[in-house]
């Protein structure tokens, strides 16, 4: 997805927060780039973008993310729908008022996966509704790790072969 120029660079370590956007709410988790692993935060409830914001800017200054990272639904087949043009406003949003790098991790399905760990866990949908987008949250940033570490890894492959 192509982004402005005036960007910070993807930093390459440091505190990463991910936020699983919706309408009603929005999980968040949290993880170190370096050690690639997520861990589900908190999810922050209501509509009013300004309760919202006002709760990111809190955790961004209780947790000093070198960058941020917002799922991107897309449909199975891969295409754009009503919520990833939703989502990459949020995204934009977050950008244009925090100056953090902001990456997508495209998301399909994080919130059912979630809801069958919970369920997994001995955990009924309802009473564990609070922890679900937060859950969310951390499936996103942990497939988020795992691309880039992937990603990293063909970049070596590719340098090492170049220079044999």
């Amino acid at each position: 997805m192509p982004e402005p120029a005036n960007i910070p660079a993807r930093p390459q370590r440091g505190t990463v927060l991910a936020f699983d956007f919706g309408e009603k709410r929005i999980g968040v988790a949290v993880g170190e780039r370096e050690l690639g692993q997520a861990h589900p935060l908190t999810t922050i409830r209501g509509e009013a973008n300004a309760e919202r914001f006002a709760a990111i800017a809190a955790l961004i200054g209780e947790w000093q993310p070198a960058s941020l990272v917002v799922g991107l639904p897309v449909a199975l087949d891969g295409t754009a729908h009503a919520m990833t043009a939703r989502c990459t406003r949020f995204a934009n949003q977050l950008r244009g008022r925090f100056g953090l790098a902001v990456e997508y991790a495209e998301e399909r399905l994080s919130s059912v996966e979630a809801e069958e760990r919970l369920r997994d866990c001995g955990l009924k949908a309802k009473s564990a509704r609070g922890n679900l987008d937060a859950l969310a949250a951390q499936i996103i940033l942990q497939c988020f790790f795992e691309r880039i570490s992937e990603d990293a890894k063909d970049h070596q492959h590719h340098a090492t072969h170049q220079a044999a």
